[in-house]
């Protein structure tokens, strides 16, 4: 073929047009758990604002199982052009060590895009049950094995793992009753199905104000402002032990770098507005980080690696 000026244009009109073209899809953030829990909210939250700020179609997928697994399968097979992007639990990081044959690696398939912030697991008792603290339970499971229940947002997921842990380490088992989502699980405890719930401290401050829910321990290394009565779990005889809920956006393998990087601030944008940073920490009690790049990246490799060793 021979080139001339007319081809030349032609390309680089074509070349121009294809990130255009990118921009115009409808954008879809997958949730990797049913509606109702923290990260659905979130979600919910960048939706609507990505879409005033970006003048596109946003909308919210949730495809939920195995532990957030499918959902960020789907967003690794998904085009790498900023159509698709996962919105995460602190699960995703606990996906290598508790399925046999993961459907996505999550550190290949996927790119760190955002960071936003942290949040520490709270466990929390039925109003209604006898548990006024974690050597209640204790107590209780000593005395009858298997007769404490407690809800996780599913097997392997971070509740469940410091659930484990604990019990390991009181010489207890207490058992375990995994669902979908925080949601499915908070509507089993409040309505007395299950005993406990191992969550966030954003999915256990909604229930606060119902007196339908004691909190009993939370895992953060200082008792949060909101539960000043309630020990954490190194006060209670646990020494050094911490389990953080975090939030954060991937995108596919393979997304150009401008892509991740105009997306990772369209986030930052979004979320430092005074209203909706205190929206995050008043509702979903969270420390904001708000941290992108290698930032995350880091982040994200230690949470795999810390979790690698205490699920095995």
């Amino acid at each position: 073929m021979t080139i001339t000026r007319r081809t030349l244009l032609a390309a680089s009109a074509a070349f121009v047009a294809a990130p255009a073209l990118a921009q115009s899809k409808t954008m879809t953030l997958v949730v990797p758990f049913p509606p109702g829990g923290s990260t659905d909210a979130l979600a919910r939250l960048l939706q609507s604002n990505l879409q005033t700020k970006l003048g596109r179609v946003v909308v919210v997928e949730n495809k939920s199982g195995a532990a957030g697994a499918l959902g960020a399968a789907q967003v690794a097979k998904s085009a790498p052009d900023g159509s698709s992007f996962l919105v995460t639990f602190d699960s995703h990081a606990v996906i290598p060590t508790i399925l046999d044959k993961p459907p996505v690696d999550v550190e290949k398939d996927l790119i760190p895009v955002f960071l936003v912030g942290t949040a520490p697991y709270v466990i929390a008792a039925n109003a209604g049950k006898p548990y006024k603290s974690f050597a209640d339970v204790i107590a209780a499971c000593k005395a009858s094995p298997g007769a404490v229940k407690y809800a996780s947002v599913g097997i392997g997921t971070l509740g469940h793992l410091a659930m484990t842990v604990l019990g390991k380490k009181a010489g207890v088992e207490i058992m375990h009753v995994p669902y979908r989502g925080g949601g499915p699980a908070m509507n089993d405890v409040l309505g007395g199905h299950v005993d406990l719930i191992a969550g966030s401290a954003a999915l256990v401050a909604a229930q606060l104000g119902t007196n339908m829910l004691r909190p009993i321990l939370q895992l953060g290394r200082e008792r949060l402002p909101i539960l000043p009565d309630t020990p954490t779990a190194i006060e209670a005889g646990f020494p050094d032990f911490e389990t953080l809920a975090w939030w954060g956006v991937f995108a596919p393998a393979g997304t150009p770098p401008d892509i991740v990087a105009g997306m990772a601030k369209s986030v930052k944008e979004i979320l430092s507005e005074p209203s909706i940073s205190a929206q995050l920490k008043d509702t979903q009690q969270m420390t904001l980080l708000l941290e992108d790049g290698a930032a995350f990246k880091t982040f994200f490799d230690k949470q795999v690696a810390y979790w690698g060793i205490h699920s095995a």
